[in-house]
C-alpha cells in the first residue's frame, strides 16, 4: 500500500475539481486530485463541449439560410459525419493527455482510481489494477464528483437500454429516429441537434418545454423544434417502455398513444455521484446530495459545517451548471486556503469567500434554436420571493441589429424590475446569438445597478445589445 500526505485532497478532476485544486495550489497548498475516469470530467467529454459542438454546425447553416446573399450560396445539406469528426476533435477522442499536462503545469498531483473516505481527512484510493493508495489531508478534502443521469422508475425502461446524455453526445452513428424523454435543457438541446441532423425526433415532456424559464421561452423553442420536423408531446407522461424484437424502442404514453423509435434518450434529471464514497464516515447518506454552506463546507448530520470537508459543483446540488460549479470551486479553494492560514472569513453576501450568486444571480444559456439566455429571477420566482415587480417585455425583431442578423429575426426580451429598489432582478432573452449579450444582464443583476444609472450604459449601434435601451424606454424615462 502506498501513502502520501497533502494539504488538500480533491476527489474528482472535472472542471469543478480542477478549479478547487488550482485555487488551493496557487495559495501554496500541496494539492492532489483523485480521478477514476478522465481528467476534465463530464463537461469536457460528455456534456457542454460535445453537445454544443454537435449543435453549432446546424445552427450556423440555418443562420446562413436566414440572410439574403448567404442563403442563395448554400448548395448542400449538413455534413453529419464532419460534425461528428469535429466533435471527436473537441473531446480529444476522449483522451485526457491535455488535462493531465495542465495539472502538472499547475503543480497539482494526480492519483487515478476510486476514492473512499476512510477516516477524517483521509482518502483511500483503489486503482484499476488494484493498487491501493492512502492519502491524508492536513487541512481539507473537497468532493467534486458531479452527477449522473437519472433513470426514472418506469416499467421496462432499464431493460430497453435507453440512451443518456453520455450516449447521445458520443454517438458514432446518427439514428433515423429518436425519442427524447424530458423537456429541460438537455432534452431540448439534444432534440435540436438530432433534428438538425435529419433524425425524426419525438420529444415527450410532463410539462411545457424549459418550464423553469419564462413561458415565452419554451413556446418559441417549441415552435422552432416543430419547424425542424420534431413532434412535441407536452403535458404527457410515459406508462411503459420496451425494446422490441427488431431492436427499436416502443414507448406507451399515458394518453394511450404509442411511439416507436430507434433509440430513446432519457433526460429527466440528475442524481449525485456519491455512492461508494464513504459518506457514512461523517454520518451522511450514501448516494445523497451534499448540502453546503456558502463557503462550500459540507453540512453534517447535526446541521453544522464539517470543518475539513468541502463540496462543489453538481454534487452540492446548488446549481447544476458547469460555470456555476467552477465559481463554487473557486470559492471553496480560496476559503480552505484562507482558513488554513488562520483567517476568520466574512460570510456576508458578495464577499470573497461566499458563493452568493448561486441564490439569485445564476446565468444560463440554452443552446436551442433560438437560444434562450437568462439570469436572475423569472417573474414567477420574483413574485414568489415577495418582490413588488414590474415586467418589461420587448419584441427583439424591432431591433436594427436583429434586422441585420436575420431577414426575419424572431426574438423576445423580458426584464424584471424591483419596483422598490429600482434594480433589475432578472432578464431573459430568446433569439439568435442572445447568449453573447447575457453577461451585460448578469452584471446588472449582480451589481444591483440602478435603472437611473443603466440609462448611461449606451449600447453600441447596431447590435443586439440595443435591447437594453428599448427595455428601458418601455419601462419609462427617469423623471429626476
Amino acid at each position: 500500500m502506498n501513502a502520501a500526505e497533502y494539504d488538500v485532497i480533491v476527489i474528482g478532476a472535472g472542471t469543478v475539481g480542477e478549479n478547487v485544486a488550482d485555487r488551493a495550489a496557487q495559495s501554496g497548498m500541496r494539492t492532489v486530485v483523485v480521478e477514476a475516469e478522465l481528467v476534465g470530467g463530464e463537461c469536457s467529454y460528455w456534456a457542454c463541449m460535445p453537445s454544443k459542438t454537435l449543435l453549432r454546425s446546424g445552427a450556423l447553416l440555418r443562420a446562413a439560410g436566414r440572410v439574403g446573399g448567404s442563403r442563395e450560396a448554400i448548395t448542400g445539406e449538413l455534413d453529419v459525419s464532419a460534425v461528428l469528426k469535429r466533435r471527436d476533435w473537441m473531446t480529444s477522442d476522449w483522451t485526457d493527455d491535455g488535462g493531465v499536462e495542465w495539472l502538472t503545469s499547475a503543480g497539482i498531483d494526480l492519483v487515478r482510481g476510486h476514492a473512499v473516505l476512510t477516516a477524517p481527512r483521509e482518502v483511500t484510493v483503489t486503482a484499476a489494477d488494484g493498487t491501493v493508495t492512502t492519502l491524508t489531508a492536513t487541512h481539507a478534502i473537497a468532493v467534486c464528483t458531479g452527477s449522473v443521469a437519472m433513470l426514472p422508475d418506469l416499467p421496462g425502461l432499464r431493460e430497453s437500454r435507453p440512451w443518456t446524455s453520455h450516449d447521445a453526445t458520443s454517438v458514432k452513428h446518427v439514428p433515423t429516429s429518436l425519442a427524447v424523454l424530458g423537456g429541460g435543457v438537455v432534452g431540448v438541446e439534444l432534440a435540436t441537434a438530432f433534428a438538425g441532423f435529419g433524425t425524426r425526433v419525438d420529444l415527450i415532456a410532463r410539462t411545457t418545454l424549459l418550464s423553469k424559464e419564462e413561458p415565452f421561452a419554451g413556446e418559441l423553442v417549441g415552435e422552432s423544434l416543430e419547424g425542424l420536423g420534431a413532434t412535441l408531446h407536452l403535458h404527457t407522461g410515459v406508462r411503459r417502455v420496451e425494446r422490441t424484437a427488431s431492436d427499436t424502442v416502443r414507448i406507451e404514453l399515458d394518453n394511450g398513444d404509442t411511439l416507436e423509435a430507434d433509440e430513446l434518450l432519457v433526460a429527466v434529471g440528475r442524481v449525485p455521484r456519491t455512492g461508494d464514497l464513504g459518506l457514512e464516515l461523517v454520518g451522511l447518506e450514501s448516494g445523497g446530495w451534499l448540502e453546503t454552506d456558502d463557503t462550500m463546507r459540507v453540512i453534517g448530520a447535526d446541521g453544522s459545517p464539517i470543518e475539513w470537508l468541502y463540496a462543489a459543483g453538481d454534487v452540492a446540488h446548488r446549481v447544476l451548471l458547469t460555470h456555476q460549479g467552477k465559481y463554487e470551486g473557486r470559492i471553496a479553494g480560496d476559503a480552505m486556503a484562507a482558513r488554513a492560514k488562520g483567517r476568520t472569513l466574512s460570510t456576508e453576501p458578495w464577499t470573497t469567500y461566499v458563493a452568493t450568486a448561486d441564490h439569485s444571480a445564476v446565468p444560463q444559456v440554452t443552446f436551442s434554436d433560438p437560444e434562450v439566455a437568462s439570469v436572475g429571477l423569472t417573474a414567477a420566482a420574483a413574485e414568489k420571493a415577495g418582490h413588488r415587480i414590474r415586467v418589461v417585455d420587448y419584441d427583439m425583431s424591432g431591433l436594427s441589429g436583429a434586422s441585420i442578423a436575420a431577414d426575419h429575426y424572431v426574438g423576445q426580451a423580458r426584464m424584471i424590475v424591483d419596483e422598490d429598489r429600482q434594480v433589475v432582478l432578472g432578464a431573459t432573452f430568446v433569439g439568435a446569438d442572445v447568449g453573447e449579450i447575457l453577461h451585460s444582464a448578469t452584471i446588472a443583476v449582480v451589481g444591483e445597478v440602478p435603472l437611473s444609472r443603466l440609462w448611461h450604459a449606451v449600447p453600441s449601434f447596431p447590435t443586439l445589445s440595443e435591447v437594453w435601451l428599448r427595455l428601458l424606454e418601455t419601462y419609462g424615462r427617469p423623471t429626476e
